[in-house]
């Protein structure tokens, strides 16, 4: 997995000293890839870059996960879950109004999102 790789290479790069040395490096650094990733997007940033933009912004995270000690494939798949019983909820209450979630308003089903958010369904 891609991820795994990032983790892989950004812990031998630090092996030889190319790293942060705190947090608030690892932070600016994240900050900077979210702008140049806003800029290709709302500028002319041709599909190749916004993707470009898209994997350092990316690569970035799993770096900040690394320094927070966290395991970036395990968050990213228990957010999958999250995000699978959340949408199934959604799914379910728009079945109860016989709608289906392509019938449904985005504002509908961002009002069940909230609703599944605040019943704690995660």
């Amino acid at each position: 997995p891609a991820l795994a790789r990032a983790q892989k290479l950004q812990l031998r790069a630090a092996t030889v000293g190319f790293d942060w040395c705190d947090i608030q490096g690892v932070e600016t650094k994240l900050a900077e890839e979210v702008q140049e990733l806003l800029a290709a997007i709302s500028g002319e940033g041709n599909k190749a870059n916004i993707e470009e933009e898209t994997g350092d912004l990316l690569f970035s995270c799993v770096n900040l996960a690394r320094h927070l000690g966290i395991d970036p494939e395990s968050a990213l798949r228990k957010t999958n879950i999250k995000f699978e019983k959340r949408f199934f909820y959604i799914e379910q209450e728009l079945a109860r109004q016989n709608k289906s979630p392509e019938q449904a308003s985005l504002e509908e089903m961002e009002k069940l999102w909230q609703e599944a958010k605040n019943r704690t369904v995660s």
